[in-house]
């Protein structure tokens, strides 16, 4: 998976105002800016991510998975 294939499937899953991802092979790092993190805690918001990913991460495909979630408000300040 490349760092496009990523951020196609979470674009493709998710109502984002932003989505960057860097990594290289199977290691990546994500950064989302959605509507759909306002009120949820750290963890919540990574289990929506992870709901996306798990079939990924399951094959191997993905192996390291960092996560910077945050709403339109929190990135703004």
């Amino acid at each position: 998976m490349t760092p496009e294939d990523l951020k196609q499937l979470l674009t493709d899953n998710m109502d984002a105002q932003s989505i960057e991802v860097s990594g290289d092979g199977s290691k990546f790092e994500v950064e989302i800016v959605s509507a759909a993190f306002e009120e949820l805690n750290t963890i919540k918001r990574h289990q929506l991510v992870y709901k996306i990913t798990n079939p990924y991460i399951s094959t191997g495909e993905i192996h390291a998975l960092t996560i910077r979630a945050h709403t339109p408000t929190e990135k703004d300040t």
